[in-house]
């Protein structure tokens, strides 16, 4: 027996230039979102007199590593890359750790005062302390000018909490835990077995969250860590084109010059060798982060 073809349904010409305009319309936001960080790309390897005269669009003139090759003279940079890495990591693991169990303990309906702390995790969002307590606690606490001060102070998200606790509300069923219950299964079991699994969307987008956060993150180790060995790569390179443009300022003559072209070439490759990294975890996140997204903006 054959089958039918599908019949193509002939669109009209106004369907067509509607059509034409949403794929415009499509083109023109990708490009507008990823030239500028292509540009980067191209001009971190490129004569800064080109890119200032306009010469430098889409590829470089000549392709120039002398950005590359200061930035990594600096010995630091390697260590700072390390300890990005590190925060990274373990404040991501601690933030999950404490976000996703709180949003979960949030969610449940048999919690007792459920109402109060969901009104005492709110209240901060509106009414913030401001740097001064902030600093004052990290100080009593004794976390100045350590490992912990940037992640222990900053694991908490109100807003992480109330995504995560959306998320089991309207993804969880409680007809689930009911039957887990019939089954035998306790609180912490059903946590484990049956929660985690079927929360990848939401910890794949908190996780994002959190790593992209921490990652970019200099002003609290601006504030708080005083140790050249605890800085974190954002500092580190901050400081470095300080240092180029105080040198440049003493600088005369062919010296300020040369001096201009390497600051400007470096502050391309910073930028670059900064964001890369975690762009590149994105797209291994991408189907999790969209399904997570339009789960946890779902309002109760």
């Amino acid at each position: 027996m054959s089958r039918q073809k599908p019949v193509k349904m002939k669109k009209s010409r106004q369907d067509r230039i509607v059509d034409f305009a949403i794929h415009a319309i499509a083109v023109i936001m990708i490009l507008a979102v990823i030239y500028p960080l292509w540009f980067i790309i191209i001009a971190s390897f490129s004569n800064p007199a080109d890119v200032a005269n306009g010469n430098v669009w889409v590829w470089p003139k000549k392709w120039i590593l002398d950005g590359y090759r200061e930035l990594f003279k600096q010995t630091a940079i390697w260590r700072s890359y390390g300890n990005t890495i590190i925060y990274t990591i373990t404040g991501t693991l601690v933030a999950l750790l404490v976000n996703i169990t709180a949003g979960y303990a949030m969610s449940r309906k048999d919690m007792v005062g459920r109402k109060w702390i969901n009104l005492f995790y709110i209240i901060p969002m509106f009414i913030s302390g401001g740097l001064i307590p902030i600093y004052l606690v990290v100080k009593d606490f004794n976390l100045l000018d350590s490992f912990w001060v940037m992640i222990v102070p900053f694991s908490v998200s109100t807003y992480n909490i109330i995504v995560a606790r959306t998320f089991f509300n309207s993804s969880l069923p409680e007809g689930l835990w009911e039957s887990a219950q019939i089954d035998g299964c306790g609180t912490i079991r059903y946590f484990f077995r049956f929660a985690i699994p079927l929360s990848k969307a939401i910890i794949a987008v908190i996780g994002l969250w959190t790593a992209v956060g921490i990652w970019n993150s200099w002003f609290n180790a601006l504030i708080y860590l005083q140790s050249a060995n605890l800085q974190p790569l954002q500092l580190l390179l901050r400081r470095i084109l300080i240092s180029n443009q105080s040198l440049l300022g003493a600088a005369t003559g062919e010296m300020a010059s040369e001096l201009r072209r390497l600051s400007d070439m470096m502050k391309y490759a910073s930028i670059v060798i900064s964001t890369i990294p975690i762009m590149c975890l994105y797209p291994f996140l991408q189907k999790y982060f969209n399904q997570g997204v339009m789960i946890g903006a779902i309002k109760e």
